[in-house]
C-alpha cells in the first residue's frame, strides 16, 4: 500500500463549501473525542469512489508542525475574517478507518451530521490521503467494477421481464435511485444479491439509516414496505444462485428492519431454493435477537448469519440498538446455536475510533470470541455522527484509545486463525 512521503496539510471548507488545504498545519485526527497526529503508515490514497463531505457548524483542527499541538483553524487563512468548516472523508467500501476527521463543534446549534462515516482526510503531493487501511481485497464493491450504462440496461431489462415481482421492483428502486451496491450487483447478475424482507424491526438503533424519528437526522434510504411472498424471494434468489459467479443471496440490509421477523416466510423461501439448487451461499444479516428462530432456519439450509454489534458490552449494545424484547444475551445465545448447527458466523462489528480500540470494548469483544468462536469480524466502519454516538453511549474510557492499528495486530496475535473482512464470503 503507498503512504506519503510525509504528513498531509489540513483541508478545510471556505463559507461558500470550496475545499482547499492549509501547508502551515499538518492535518489531524479524532478518536473518541481527542485529536490525534497520524503516522505515515496511518495513510493511504483516497479510494477511488470515495466522497468528501463538508461539516457545517464545525472547525477543522490541524497540528503545529513546529510544536506538535493541536491548533483550531477558526476563520480562512486565505481571507481574513471569512468562516471556515471542517472536511471528512466517506469512503468506498472495504476500507476501514483508523481516525475519525478532526473537528470541534462551533455551537451547540450545529446541525447533526447525516449517517455515514467521516474519516480524517488530508492533502499531499497533488492527492487527498486518508487514516485507513483495506480490510478487504474483494473487488465486489469497487467503483471500478461499476458501468452506470450497463447497470441501467440490465436494470431496466430485468425490472420489464419481472413487472409483478414487488422485491425485484423495489431493489430496482435501490439500484437506480440509492445506487446501492448489493443491488447493482443483483441486476449485473453477480457475486452477492440483496434479499430485503421485513418492513419492521425489534430494535430501535439510534444510528438506523432506513428509519428515523421526525427531528432526528434524515434516513439515507427507504426502508422496504411490504413483506415479499416465499416465490418471491426465491424468484430472486434461484436464478441467481444457478448462475452467478461466487454467487450469495442475503437477508437483512440496510433498506429493512430485521429479517428474523419475517423468519416463517424466510424459511419457506429457503426450502423453495435448496428445492430447486443447492447452489452459492444463503446469508441472513440480522441483530440475532431470537435465538429460536435462528435454530428453525439453520435446519432449513441458511448457510451463514452475520450478527450487527455496535459493542461486546452489554450496556453500550442496549444504548445503541434500544432492543425491544431481547439482549445481548440472546445475541450470543444465536450465535451459539448458528455454530452448533455447523454453520459461518461473522461478526458485523461496527469500527468506531476510540470506542472500538478501547481497553474495555477490546477485552469485552476478545471474550466474546473466545467463547463464541465467530469465524468472521466484517470491520465496518459506524455511519454516524461521532459526536452523537459518544453522547448516546455516555461513553468515558479510563484511558487513551489503543489506537486502530494496534487494536487491529493484538486482535490478529490473539486470534490467529480468526478471519477480518469487510464482506460477507462466498461458502464453496
Amino acid at each position: 500500500m503507498i503512504h506519503p512521503d510525509t504528513l498531509p496539510s489540513l483541508v478545510f471548507a471556505d463559507h461558500q463549501g470550496n475545499i482547499t488545504d492549509f501547508s502551515s498545519l499538518n492535518m489531524a485526527g479524532m478518536s473518541g473525542g481527542q485529536f490525534f497526529q497520524p503516522n505515515i503508515d496511518d495513510l493511504i490514497p483516497l479510494p477511488e469512489g470515495s466522497e468528501l463531505f463538508v461539516l457545517p457548524g464545525r472547525l477543522p483542527v490541524g497540528y503545529d508542525p513546529d510544536s506538535g499541538e493541536p491548533l483550531l483553524l477558526e476563520e480562512d487563512p486565505y481571507q481574513a475574517g471569512a468562516a471556515v468548516q471542517a472536511v471528512a472523508a466517506f469512503m468506498s467500501p472495504a476500507y476501514t478507518a483508523i481516525f475519525n476527521s478532526a473537528y470541534q463543534t462551533r455551537d451547540r446549534h450545529a446541525p447533526r451530521l447525516p449517517l455515514f462515516a467521516y474519516t480524517a482526510v488530508g492533502w499531499h503531493r497533488g492527492r487527498f490521503w486518508v487514516t485507513a487501511f483495506r480490510s478487504d481485497p474483494d473487488v465486489r464493491q469497487d467503483a471500478c467494477q461499476f458501468d452506470q450504462k450497463q447497470i441501467i440496461k440490465k436494470t431496466r431489462k430485468k425490472l420489464k421481464e419481472h413487472y409483478s415481482n414487488r422485491l425485484v421492483q423495489h431493489l430496482g428502486k435501490c439500484c437506480l435511485t440509492y445506487g446501492c451496491p448489493a443491488a447493482r450487483n443483483y441486476f449485473l447478475g453477480r457475486w452477492e444479491a440483496p434479499l430485503p424482507t421485513s418492513p419492521i424491526c425489534n430494535a430501535r438503533c439510534v444510528g438506523c439509516i432506513s428509519l428515523q424519528p421526525a427531528g432526528s437526522c434524515s434516513a439515507t434510504q427507504d426502508r422496504i414496505r411490504f413483506v415479499p411472498t416465499s416465490h418471491e424471494i426465491a424468484g430472486v434468489a434461484i436464478p441467481h444462485l444457478k448462475t452467478a459467479e461466487h454467487a450469495i443471496v442475503s437477508f437483512g440490509q440496510g433498506c429493512e428492519g430485521e429479517p428474523l421477523l419475517q423468519a416463517q416466510v424466510i424459511e419457506e423461501a429457503i426450502h423453495l431454493i435448496r428445492g430447486k439448487t443447492e447452489r452459492g451461499t444463503i446469508n441472513l444479516n440480522s441483530n440475532a435477537s431470537l435465538p429460536q428462530a435462528v435454530e428453525r432456519l439453520a435446519r432449513a439450509g441458511l448457510n451463514s448469519l452475520r450478527v450487527s454489534l455496535n459493542s461486546a458490552q452489554e450496556s453500550l449494545h442496549s444504548q445503541y440498538y434500544r432492543p425491544v424484547g431481547f439482549t445481548l444475551a440472546d445475541v450470543k445465545e444465536s450465535i451459539r446455536v448458528m455454530k452448533e448447527a455447523g454453520r459461518f458466523v461473522s461478526l458485523n462489528y461496527f469500527i468506531q475510533p476510540g470506542v472500538t480500540d478501547s481497553r474495555e470494548e477490546f477485552e469485552a469483544l476478545t471474550a466474546l470470541v473466545e467463547t463464541y468462536h465467530p469465524d468472521l469480524i466484517q470491520l465496518r466502519n459506524l455511519n454516524m455522527d461521532p459526536e452523537w454516538y459518544l453522547q448516546t453511549l455516555d461513553f468515558h474510557s479510563a484511558e487513551s484509545p489503543m489506537g486502530m492499528r494496534t487494536w487491529l495486530l493484538k486482535l490478529q496475535r490473539r486470534f490467529p486463525t480468526l478471519r477480518l473482512g469487510y464482506f460477507n464470503p462466498f461458502l464453496s
